[in-house]
């Protein structure tokens, strides 16, 4: 163990060095004469022996200097026959214990620093457990806005959504989606990704998610509701660069034609019974933030019997591919997508696993799936 002698006055210095050489104590011990050089030392220390008195410091001043530190090591303060309530004072500040000089002897010396250094190391873990539980709670809490319950109560659209995070779990990603039904039958569905990760994305992802459930509940046109998204996005990202992708379908009351928007994001799959069908060519258009009065433009397409619309975000086609440099990319989705609907209707979890197989472990990116299904 580690242990770092704050004093100035040598005497005092040789009793510590002759207590420690009397309980056989395991310690390697440095010593610093001011409070300068315990500050340079201090990285390598777990424990410090601080002295209130020091050329340079005087009473608490020396170890509210040394607490405020990161990663303080444990600090037992050294007081004089007359510095009991000093001594006190210290332990109420940060302090792990007191010692007063002339009243200790060897063992004592050696089970109060090993206190210490424990007590130290306890209170660190516990503030580390705290930390992640109030991280965790907070992603929760970040998640359930991401991705809500859809509001398709009486629809006969059926929907199916799968999320799961990317490698780096504590680095929440900003993917979100919702789906809506309207009076008249119609259904509105979006996907999106806020680039990047943390909080400060997943929340402006809860924003935008929000936003777009409230507009399209208002009856906003669907030409419209991707430009005011634009001006929520704008007015609340926390960074100039900071855009979004993102895929926006509305299926038709009669179900035999839908309509979908592309924000740079992926287009979407449409799916015939077992087959992959053609979508008409599409303008894919920027994403949401890149461009002021960018004005998207929809492409319609017919739906064939028994349809779904599977909508995706990126992190499902930017795994890697054993030997291959480039990405998984749209078409060997399809493919493998092709091949799983040949097993039968659950494939999403089966894309998802073999997905992550050939990236050779977890997915670096969010990967979320929304799937509409024609429930006629």
């Amino acid at each position: 163990m580690r242990v770092l002698l704050v004093e100035d006055d040598d005497g005092d210095a040789l009793l510590v060095e002759a207590l420690l050489e009397e309980a056989s104590a395991p310690f390697v011990l440095s010593r610093a004469g001011t409070l300068a050089e315990a500050e340079e030392m201090l990285a390598d220390s777990e424990c410090v022996l601080l002295d209130l008195g020091l050329p340079d410091s005087h009473g608490l001043a020396g170890l509210h200097r040394l607490l405020a530190k990161p990663d303080a090591p444990a600090i037992l303060v050294l007081t004089g026959h007359d510095d009991e309530q000093e001594g006190i004072n210290a332990v109420a500040a940060g302090a792990e214990d007191f010692l007063i000089k002339g009243k200790v002897d060897g063992e004592l010396l050696l089970r109060g620093v090993r206190y210490a250094v424990e007590r130290r190391r306890a209170d660190f873990a516990e503030f580390q457990l705290r930390e992640t539980s109030l991280l965790a709670a907070e992603q929760s809490r970040l998640e359930r806005g991401l991705l809500p319950p859809p509001l398709l109560q009486g629809s006969d659209v059926g929907l199916d959504v799968r999320y799961q995070p990317g490698g780096q779990r504590m680095l929440l990603g900003g993917d979100f989606y919702d789906a809506v039904g309207m009076p008249d039958g119609t259904v509105h569905a979006i996907i999106g990704d806020v680039c990047g990760h943390g909080p400060d994305e997943a929340a402006l992802g809860v924003c935008l998610r929000i936003a777009w459930r409230a507009l399209v509940l208002s009856g906003a046109p669907a030409e419209k509701v991707l430009q005011t998204l634009d001006q929520v996005l704008v007015a609340e990202r926390h960074g100039e660069g900071i855009f979004t992708t993102a895929c926006m379908v509305t299926v038709a009351p009669d179900r035999r034609s839908a309509r979908y928007f592309l924000a740079g994001h992926p287009e979407p799959l449409l799916i015939a019974g077992t087959q992959i069908a053609d979508l008409p060519q599409s303008k894919i258009g920027v994403p949401l933030g890149v461009l002021p009065d960018y004005a998207w433009t929809g492409v319609d397409v017919p739906l064939p019997s028994g349809w779904s619309i599977a909508c995706y975000t990126d992190g499902l086609i930017e795994g890697r591919v054993p030997d291959d440099v480039d990405r998984l990319g749209v078409e060997r989705l399809s493919e493998i997508l092709h091949r799983q609907l040949q097993e039968g209707p659950d494939w999403m979890d089966s894309v998802i696993a073999e997905v992550t197989e050939l990236n050779g472990g977890a997915l670096d990116d969010d990967v979320a799936i929304l799937l509409l299904k024609d429930g006629k």
